[in-house]
């Protein structure tokens, strides 16, 4: 099945998916504990017969049975050698299953290892584990690709880049959101949307963690921007214990009751996740009968994205600055530290540009002396967990730019695409391979035009080339091309014009690097700042400039409010009202200044997750005399509950989290020798934590323990899919405080309850506490847990309050 044929398959009617594959092989005998893969094909014919329910209820679509299909996944049951022979064969018997009656989608799903910059694993081996599993599902004859049921936007990215890099077929990409309408690693719906469907994914949605009301509002969200269809698969409501069973409950009835309103808010295709069955399925396809889906409709605006955060440019919207000092030319310690591979650079000009209200970050590394693609990906890498702002690209070398364009989590945009031959010829493809938006610099072979006219024929000429590889206007950004007033006194004119054609003639957005338009002349903020305003007034978008100017970024701001760019003054009022959010204050706080003391610097660096420069500040703080229990209480501590503080209040996010858990961490491991020298008494409380039996998630238990270390407990971990009696067994032995239970399936959140059993008929007097996305304070309660967390800091929180007893 080719794009085109599977665009007109779903242009017209709402495609009914399938539902839930896991329970249902487990109701035909499936044990837990074991790799339902390797299950289903040792029972070929259960999971047909499943497939073929699925079918006759009204799916148009089934997923192969091969979830937990990649390497990673298969070497826990040692199956890592048979990847594509297992792929090939599961995905023979779903077109066997579905002959003639339905497509078969290759389903793909997480490795359980988050990806750089999130994680350990290097992007380009996520990368090759899903060519590998996406070949198996090719020799197997699939119709199509599901990547589905995915929390990090990186790990969806790499899945996405693999099947595109193996075939043409058509691929859907599905994200899972929590009640928050969050990632778990703090990507939003829009977000997730915008850097999918711009990187050439042909569906994009939602499956898993909430019900189908919830999953409304996540539809809705990503409808307004939308230019492909949009899937949707919600649970049956939340999990339920019943006669030591799971249940979930919504009924089949009540479940389809809410495809209207999914198709309403902008649904294509429509199917069910855990606790669904044939008979969901068939409710919504009798419910979805005599309805159509909404056709595309997108925002005509500019979108540029981070892993968690879009920014919007265009006509109606406030002028969106460029932050220029990411950039080594003519700053001395910054060039030092670039050879030297370091970061303080880097992070303080990140910070100081986001403070001031840059949004967007431009990154240029380029000068002699380093490997500059080597650095641009590490720059990128390491600003994406730091800050939340989008980042420009910005280098004269195509490697480079290809290089960052491929590891970069979000949409970025590229600095710059001119008519030159060389240029246009090798960055378009990139740029459109990648869904990168570009600057468009008007100028070609011959240098940059004087007149304004002869630029804009320039402009022309590179959007005609740039809609051969499916470039829309929104998708580029015009660069003005402002020369110096003090050798051409016509110059900012000229530019004027431009940006003015730009505006009310060719209707595209454009931008000015600022500082060139008074190079040479005296107090040039002055130049800089009226230069801005002549510019927004003719139509000006964006603009790369020094954030740090508080009269022009003032300027800014008074001009949205007089071109009615800051609805109701909103921006406007915020900025000079007084008023500032916690995290503008955390951020203020973690900037570097020369008054600062040692300590004050060791609190930032773990608050800003500062890992390079931790060591060194301890260390200084212990030859400044400072006691190390004075270091720990008063500023390690204090600072990586801030960071939880942050967290709670949805403006850290997973990543800084770890950053921070990281760096209190390094810190601990430095101070924690002198504590025990002093004869500081350790006193700390042990926690045993385990995946229970029958699951072999563990991603969410490991960040709960790297999170309790920090916070200064012992932490035994007994990995996943651990038998009870050694759970019980660990915890008498060590005297543990705490048991921390996990479980991230409905089949196996009932072992938890085995565990509670047999550990008050031991008599161990741990305090048990459970977490897991399918598990909540209700199933706590009922299977006699001391409480739930349902999240990291959460589950430090309640240890802290459970160890107290």
């Amino acid at each position: 099945m080719g794009k085109v044929s599977f665009r007109d398959f779903i242009k017209n009617n709402i495609v009914i998916l399938d539902g839930a594959t896991g329970t249902e092989l487990q109701k035909r005998g499936m044990p837990l504990g074991v790799s339902p893969e390797k299950w289903a094909l040792e029972n070929p014919k259960i999971l047909m017969d499943i497939q073929k329910s699925y079918i006759q209820a009204g799916s148009n679509v089934v997923y192969t049975c091969t979830f937990g299909g990649n390497r990673l996944k298969l070497a826990e049951f040692g199956l890592e050698d048979k990847v594509v022979e297992i792929n090939r064969e599961l995905a023979k018997i779903s077109k066997e299953a579905a002959g003639d009656s339905a497509y078969v989608a290759g389903d793909i799903s997480a490795t359980g290892q988050f990806i750089e910059p999130f994680g350990d694993m290097p992007f380009e081996e996520a990368v090759e584990i899903y060519k590998e599993q996406v070949k198996g599902l090719l020799d197997g004859g699939v119709d199509l690709f599901i990547i589905e049921t995915m929390v990090d936007i990186q790990e969806a990215r790499a899945a996405l880049i693999a099947v595109k890099e193996s075939c043409n077929l058509p691929v859907c990409v599905s994200m899972t959101f929590d009640e928050s309408k969050r990632t778990l690693t703090g990507t939003d719906p829009i977000t997730a949307l915008i850097t999918l469907q711009s990187l050439g994914a042909d569906v994009v949605g939602c499956n898993c963690s909430t019900g189908p009301e919830d999953m409304i509002e996540v539809i809705k969200e990503m409808k307004a921007y939308a230019k492909v269809p949009l899937l949707a698969k919600p649970n049956a409501g939340l999990p339920r214990l019943v006669n030591g069973k799971t249940e979930f409950d919504m009924d089949a009835l009540e479940f389809s009751s809410y495809v209207k309103d999914l198709v309403e808010a902008g649904v294509n295709l429509l199917g069910g996740c855990c606790g669904t069955s044939p008979l969901y399925i068939e409710k919504i396809k009798e419910n979805a009968k005599n309805l159509k889906p909404k056709a595309p409709c997108p925002k005509k605006v500019s979108c540029v994205t981070s892993a968690r955060k879009t920014v919007f440019s265009g006509f109606d919207e406030p002028v969106i600055v460029v932050g220029e000092r990411i950039n080594p030319t003519g700053k001395k310690k910054l060039q030092e530290e670039l050879k030297e591979g370091k970061k303080s650079e880097i992070r303080r000009f990140a910070f100081e540009q986001v403070e001031k209200g840059a949004d967007i970050l431009d990154v240029n590394v380029g000068m002699p002396g380093i490997d500059e693609k080597k650095t641009m990906v590490e720059t990128l890498q390491f600003l994406s967990t730091i800050v939340e702002a989008p980042l420009c690209i910005d280098s004269s070398s195509y490697e480079v730019i290809e290089a960052a364009l491929r590891v970069y989590p979000g949409r970025a945009i590229i600095n710059s695409i001119s008519a030159e031959k060389k240029k246009i010829e090798k960055l378009l493809p990139i740029a459109a391979k990648y869904g990168a938006m570009f600057i468009l610099l008007p100028l070609n072979d011959e240098g940059v035009p004087e007149a304004s006219q002869e630029r804009c024929k320039i402009i022309e000429y590179v959007y005609k080339r740039a809609l051969e590889y499916c470039f829309e206007k929104e998708d580029i950004i015009v660069d003005g091309l402002v020369m110096t007033v003090s050798s051409d006194q016509n110059a900012a004119l000229e530019t004027l014009k431009v940006i003015e054609w730009c505006r009310n003639e060719f209707g595209i957005g454009s931008i000015l690097g600022l500082s060139n338009v008074s190079f040479g002349l005296p107090e040039r903020n002055w130049i800089n700042t009226a230069f801005l305003s002549m510019a927004i007034g003719r139509g000006l978008t964006m603009a790369i400039a020094n954030p740090s100017s508080e009269i022009l970024m003032s300027i800014k701001m008074a001009c949205d409010v007089l071109m009615v760019k800051d609805k109701n003054s909103a921006k406007y009022i915020e900025k000079f009202g007084g008023k500032k959010s916690t995290k503008e204050k955390a951020v203020e706080k973690a900037e570097e200044k020369p008054h600062l003391s040692t300590l004050d610097k060791i609190y930032n660096a773990v608050l800003t997750g500062d890992r390079e420069n931790i060591k060194e500040l301890i260390d200084a703080a212990i030859k400044e005399g400072n006691e190390p229990s004075k270091i720990v209480d008063d500023y390690l501590i204090p600072a990586i509950t801030k960071v939880g503080d942050l967290y709670d209040k949805r403006e850290y996010f997973l990543p800084q989290l770890i950053q921070s858990a990281q760096t209190m961490k390094e810190a601990f491991g430095i101070v924690e020798p002198l504590l025990i020298k002093g004869d500081r008494k350790e006193n700390k409380k042990c926690v045993v934590l385990a995946t229970v039996k029958g699951d072999i998630h563990d991603i969410g238990k490991n960040i709960v323990g790297l999170m309790l270390r920090n916070y200064g407990f012992k932490v035994i971990d007994l990995g996943k899919d651990v038998m009870s009696e050694k759970i019980v067994e660990t915890a008498k032995r060590e005297n543990a405080h705490i048991i921390g239970l996990s479980a991230l399936m409905t089949t196996t959140m009932v072992e938890m309850r085995e565990v509670v059993k047999l550990a008050k008929k031991e008599g161990v007097k741990a305090k048990i506490m459970i977490g897991g996305a399918v598990v909540d304070s209700d199933y706590a309660k009922e299977i006699g847990a001391d409480g739930y967390s349902e999240d990291a800091y959460a589950a430090v929180k309640l240890a802290e309050k459970l160890s107290a007893f």
